[in-house]
């Protein structure tokens, strides 16, 4: 099955269009005709199957055939991540965030962020192709770069919060950390880690510090194991 995505789709549509790029994907690529079946996501939690009712490839039409709700999350998992000074791999966590079932990503810059100008375009369109990819229903939230002392005042949800960092001090594992159907909030820091300042402002936060295992990660990597571990929790 191939999805798509329209976020302008209702509950109660019974027909809608496509943009022109899309169109244009579906008619000229995929060689789409009328009559054709096409998967559609609203990112909302819905996956319509609908029919081309006129393939246009400026304009692709489509009428509703049915939908099918996906049960949401037990769970909200949302990864605050330092960008990476190599943009590629921030690219790579955001990918393999989606697949695994993040539901929300907060950038957040650093006091040793390599990476301070942050543009989230082309990381809304990896997220959304991710998504697709994967077959998900849900279209993780993408927040906009923030400092870090500024994520701190951000009012946090219910859950677990916790704070990943490489100093050599008292610090839970993970694993033994997390539980099922738990809301979870998750730092991770920049090449050269969080500060000492951060980290104290974390804890006065009530964040909890955390190991991910026994070898020092980048960024991106230590990101994509947390997202993995709460996943698999929740299993």
């Amino acid at each position: 099955m191939q999805l798509f995505y329209n976020p302008e789709i209702s509950e109660n549509a019974e027909n809608f269009f496509f943009d022109r790029e899309e169109s244009k994907h579906i008619i000229k690529v995929l060689r789409k005709r009328e009559g054709d079946n096409l998967f559609v996501t609203n990112g909302l939690g819905t996956i319509f199957k609908t029919e081309i009712t006129l393939a246009s490839d400026s304009k692709c039409h489509v009428k509703i055939i049915s939908s099918e709700k996906s049960e949401p999350l037990k769970y909200q998992l949302h990864l605050a991540v330092a960008p990476t000074k190599m943009n590629d791999r921030f690219e790579w966590f955001l990918e393999k965030a989606t697949e695994l079932g993040v539901t929300e990503i907060t950038p957040i810059i650093c006091d040793h962020s390599e990476r301070k100008t942050i543009k989230t375009d082309r990381f809304d369109k990896i997220i959304l192709s991710a998504m697709k990819q994967s077959l998900q229903a849900y279209l993780p939230k993408l927040n906009e770069p923030i400092a870090f002392k500024d994520f701190m005042k951000l009012q946090k949800p219910e859950g677990l919060n916790l704070i990943a960092h490489c100093e050599e001090t008292d610090k839970k594992s993970l694993k033994s950390i997390l539980k099922p159907n738990q809301n979870v909030t998750i730092l991770i820091g920049p090449e050269g880690d969080f500060s000492e300042k951060e980290i104290n402002l974390a804890l006065e936060n009530n964040y909890i510090p955390v190991t991910l295992g026994n070898t020092r990660l980048r960024t991106e990597t230590a990101a994509v194991v947390a997202c993995h571990s709460v996943v698999f929790a929740n299993e």
